[in-house]
């Protein structure tokens, strides 16, 4: 896997050597700027007066002989976060490959002492590697070489080389599964494209791809993929994803939305709303990202367990319709109210797999992770929505991963579960137990990103496993529909790979 390597240095004085072919000089510039840098950046600004208010390339007597200017603005301002570290960074990226600089050294400077900047050099290389990503169509037509020329980043600071890696890792699968097209990434080569990537790793890869399996364990994800089966290229499957720690003490469970291209089914997307449809696989890629970092971290303590449903939402003659009452894996009547809400049916299952194997593992938390809802781009806009149940909010897992997003500059906003959303989805007539979703648009729909939380908690069997019941399961549904691509730009956006740094920086960095 092709992505700038990382050397950290503790000072500039041990970059001495000439290896670096440019320096990167990043902060605020209405701070101190270092010592070995002041004068340079004066004499560009007597210049150039857009020097320290816009990223620039000048000559200079440093490493390379060339240095980047690369201003964050203002940074102690409330509405101020890591972010601006990550925009800037990513700024400078794309100049430093436009200049042909294949070895850039990262200077971070201005920055303030406090919480929300405490890994800001890590945010930085984050954001270097964020703009640099090339897709993977584009590097297996073209070669990874030609595109990805920037080789190493060396960093200035105290940071752990091991971990940025590992994160970027994550990142890159994540980005690679979530932003493919539809024929590249369908079920069969987005489940190889796991195995691929977890060989030779303390991940376990198991491929449930029998039809016949697939419909008796996973009913609702196979109402899904019905219309489906009669393509063999797009047949579905579940890829699950084990990692066993040596003493774990906690368990992470996820069920990832994999839905390798959705036309909304035969309530049919129109008006051009089915192009980029192919990215609605987004939250499985987030889980596979974060199980990488994991796979590479290899933590003592933990363990993490992944279920990704992996199907196409097809139109044909046997695509499944509102009105139809399915049996969930859970023994729970779903009454189908939109097809195009396709995603939520595909969690229920895989959640309801977890939650029956929850009890074997030591402390389980739950999360369904899913570009769910056109609701939660427009609440949230760029921010990933958290809607915890009862015993996560008792655990504050949702403050715990808002904290990390803030510091790793992968933020998150929290929402609630309501009364509300559970009275949306009751059942109307004995016939059923739950409605899967009303008719309308999710984004037009008040609480359109909550109420398939409740549907979940129903559907898959996790309301019986509230902080009112003897087994209480803390369940965390995470929406990246707004927070997966950049821009919300569904069909030419670079994905995100939201929420892979947030988890780590919650779950495996200390």
């Amino acid at each position: 896997m092709s992505f700038p390597k990382v050397r950290v240095f503790e000072s500039y004085a041990a970059t001495a050597s000439g290896e670096f072919d440019g320096v990167i000089l990043l902060g605020d510039f209405q701070s101190d700027i270092p010592d070995d840098f002041a004068e340079f950046v004066a004499q560009a600004q007597q210049l150039d007066a857009r020097v320290g208010q816009q990223p620039l390339l000048t000559p200079a007597d440093v490493s390379g002989g060339r240095l980047i200017i690369a201003p964050t603005g203002p940074l102690t301002r409330d509405y101020d976060d890591v972010r601006n570290v990550a925009d800037a960074a990513g700024a400078a990226a794309r100049i430093a490959q436009q200049a042909g600089i294949v070895k850039p050294l990262l200077v971070v400077f201005g920055v303030p002492n406090e919480a929300r900047y405490g890994q800001a050099e890590a945010v930085a290389y984050w954001g270097i590697c964020q703009a640099l990503y090339e897709p993977l169509e584009a590097r297996e037509h073209l070669g990874e070489e030609s595109l990805e020329t920037v080789q190493e980043i060396g960093i200035v600071g105290t940071l752990d080389e091991t971990w940025l890696e590992a994160v970027e890792a994550g990142k890159r699968v994540a980005r690679d599964l979530a932003g493919t097209e539809p024929e590249r990434m369908a079920p069969p080569r987005f489940a190889e494209y796991c195995q691929q990537t977890f060989a030779h790793s303390p991940v376990r890869v198991t491929v449930i791809d029998d039809v016949q399996q697939l419909q008796h364990e996973y009913p609702l994800l196979m109402a899904v993929a019905r219309a489906s089966l009669g393509v063999e290229r797009h047949q579905p499957c579940v890829v699950r994803l084990e990692y066993k720690a040596p003493a774990a003490e906690q368990t992470l469970m996820f069920a990832g939305k994999g839905i390798v291209y959705d036309t909304g089914g035969a309530d049919v997307k129109t008006g051009g709303h089915m192009a980029g449809m192919s990215r609605d696989k987004g939250g499985a890629a987030g889980v596979a990202g974060f199980v990488k970092t994991v796979a590479e971290m290899r933590p003592e303590t933990l363990n993490v367990v992944a279920e990704l449903g992996v199907v196409r939402n097809s139109i044909g003659a046997d695509a499944f319709v509102a009105d139809e009452i399915i049996t969930a894996h859970s023994g729970v009547r779903v009454r189908i109210g939109n097809t195009d809400a396709e995603g939520r049916l595909v969690l229920a299952d895989l959640l309801s797999h977890l939650r029956e194997e929850a009890p074997n593992y030591p402390r389980p938390q739950l999360f369904s992770v899913a570009t769910l809802t056109g609701h939660a781009a427009l609440a949230k806009g760029p921010y990933t929505a958290l809607i915890p149940n009862g015993p996560a909010r008792v655990n504050e897992l949702t403050e715990k991963l808002w904290e990390a997003g803030e510091v790793y500059g992968d933020p998150t906003e929290i929402s609630w579960s309501r009364r509300e959303d559970y009275d949306f989805v009751r059942p109307r007539t004995k016939s059923d137990d739950t409605l899967s979703s009303n008719n309308g648009p999710s984004a037009t729909t008040p609480r359109g990103h909550q109420f398939p939380m409740a549907f979940l908690a129903i559907a898959a069997g996790l309301d019986k496993h509230g902080t009112d019941s003897q087994h209480p399961l803390p369940f965390v549904h995470v929406d990246i529909a707004g927070s997966g691509i950049e821009g919300g730009d569904w069909q030419h956006g670079k994905p995100t790979a939201a929420p892979v740094t947030c988890f780590a920086g919650c779950y495996l960095h200390q």
